[in-house]
């Protein structure tokens, strides 16, 4: 009894004076022991834990070889692979094989009498630390470094600080090494020494957005917020720089969206206007043609898809002339079946595009069903890129931006620069004069209101990265594009565009105080409003007698 009692003591001693060993013996060598480390693996669970502490706390400074070397014992240990042979660590291929490699020599050894490691809850713990942070320094493949750092920042306190240092700066996947830096800050963060505390405070606040808001504030419960008045400045200063720059950038924000959603009413009213001014044609169906463009892009996209594969990522570039053909004949061939033979009678020319809208609907409900299309997002419409704070540029909206600018500069050059244009804003001044002056003023109003139709189709291509495509899309547009209209002025492009910057800057602002439902109704009220003040709209569209 008494010499088993000498023999668990000697064991104890033993494999605390091996992890002494490997901690003080060698850390300034920068060099493991390995036959050492091994052998406090093999100790008892006070010796094993001691082993992994030490590990850990020298990572930053042991060889890339020794981290790899390491680790496979350490995750031997929490994978039941690791066997012991008095003080010789054996690492088997799977749990409960008879056989194994020798973890110093990596000689294969028998495993046959060889007893498992111990592991309490203290010691599995400090193990799986010491296997994360193994990982994130070591291991080759960017989820096994991923899944190292979370496990580190579960006992973010036990790491030292130049592990994610090192880990920082010998990253090469981006996301993973933004993630280092903000495991490295909290860290920073929760230290106790207060000067690097002040530090991670500065940089934090350096990098402003609502996540750096919430850990700043999260140090108002510590307790040297209180007592320490130094700690205290630093953190309401940084929490108040943060505020500010955080408050910049959701206006910055709400400028975009409101901006990238003008761009979508504008695109979808300006046809809207040119058929509004120039036949007095209220077209119900100008949502619908929105629709048909959204799926002439999707038709574009399966063509390239079964013949051309490799130019699959410039669909949206070739849907644009296609969607604008697609929607434009459609509108003519609507003009020239139904609306040419209403145009002395508003109430039925509503009522002939509302059955148009219908049939359209329901003709492609028939066709492709009711779920939304499913687009591929190419390389330039996908992701983005952070500005200031949590302002952030995706490239999505940024393409239906540009892509209404160039709508804008393409419809002011057929409305000024080209005979149709020319014969388009004569018709709208005074339609007998100009009929009489010799323009056709039937073939105009066919071309005019094909063109309004491709403008609506061409809303539909920069509608298909952002927006769910289906059937019943248009509806959401129709009244936001009437709207913009009449508040524009009718038949005023200038005016459409001037219209709908104000109707999606207002929504945008609106919207998250009270709903989209709320905010469309007080962007309602407005204009009704506005107009009774001035019935001709923000622009007053030119027309002789």
């Amino acid at each position: 009894m008494f010499s088993g009692s000498v023999r668990t003591d000697m064991k104890v001693a033993i494999g605390a004076i091996l992890a002494v060993f490997l901690w003080t013996g060698t850390a300034s060598a920068d060099v493991l022991d390995r036959g050492a480390f091994a052998a406090a693996l093999c100790g008892d669970a006070a010796s094993l834990g001691s082993a992994a502490e030490a590990v850990t706390r020298r990572a930053a400074d042991l060889s890339r070889d020794d981290l790899a070397w390491a680790a496979q014992p350490l995750r031997g240990i929490l994978e039941r692979r690791l066997v012991c042979l008095g003080t010789s660590a054996v690492l088997l291929d799977r749990p409960g094989a008879g056989e194994g490699r020798s973890v110093v020599s990596g000689d294969p050894q028998p495993a046959a009498g060889a007893r498992a490691s111990v592991l309490g809850l203290r010691q599995r713990a400090l193990v799986e630390t010491a296997d994360g942070v193994l990982a994130l320094l070591a291991a080759p493949q960017v989820e096994a470094r991923a899944a190292g750092l979370w496990a580190a920042e579960r006992r973010i306190a036990a790491v030292p600080d130049g592990v994610f240092a090192r880990a920082e700066a010998a990253e090469t996947d981006a996301g993973l090494k933004a993630a280092i830096a903000r495991v490295a800050e909290a860290a920073a963060l929760s230290s106790p020494d207060p000067q690097r505390r002040l530090a991670a405070i500065d940089r934090v606040a350096g990098a402003p957005s609502s996540n750096a808001l919430s850990r700043l504030s999260a140090l108002k419960a510590d307790a040297a917020y209180a007592a320490d008045p130094a700690f205290r400045a630093a953190l309401d200063a940084g929490i108040a720089q943060v505020e500010r720059a955080v408050a910049v950038g959701n206006g910055l924000a709400i400028l975009y969206n409101g901006l990238s959603f003008a761009s979508i009413l504008f695109m979808a009213a300006a046809g809207l206007a040119i058929i509004f001014g120039l036949m007095g044609v209220i077209n119900l169906a100008q949502g619908e043609f929105i629709m048909i463009g959204a799926y002439a892009t999707y038709g574009v996209q399966e063509a390239l898809r079964l013949i051309a594969p490799a130019w699959l990522d410039l669909y949206l570039i070739l849907a644009i002339p296609v969607a604008f053909l697609a929607t434009a004949l459609v509108g003519i061939a609507i003009e020239a079946l139904v609306l040419r033979h209403l145009y002395r009678r508003p109430l039925m020319s509503l009522l002939a595009t509302w059955a148009v809208s219908l049939f359209l609907i329901n003709l492609v409900r028939v066709a492709f069903g009711t779920r939304n299309l499913q687009f591929t997002m190419p390389s330039y419409v996908s992701g983005g890129i952070a500005l200031y704070a949590d302002f952030v540029v995706t490239w999505n909206r940024l393409f239906a931006i540009g892509f209404a600018a160039g709508t804008l500069v393409l419809t002011l050059l057929v409305l000024r620069a080209t005979p149709l244009g020319l014969n388009i804003r004569a018709v709208t001044q005074n339609r007998d004069m100009a009929g009489c002056l010799g323009i056709p003023t039937r073939q105009v109003d066919r071309l005019a209101f094909g063109f309004g139709s491709g403008l609506a189709g061409l809303a539909g291509v920069a509608l298909a990265p952002i927006y769910s495509v289906n059937p019943q899309m248009g509806a959401t547009f129709i009244i936001d594009s009437f709207m913009v209209v009449v508040l524009g002025g009718v038949g005023t492009v200038v005016g459409t565009l001037i219209a709908a910057l104000g109707v999606g800057q207002i929504n945008v602002l609106i919207e998250p105080f009270y709903g989209a439902v709320a905010a469309k109704v007080i962007v309602l009220v407005g204009i009704i409003l506005f107009l009774q003040w001035r019935p001709e709209g923000l622009v007053a569209a030119r027309r002789r007698r």
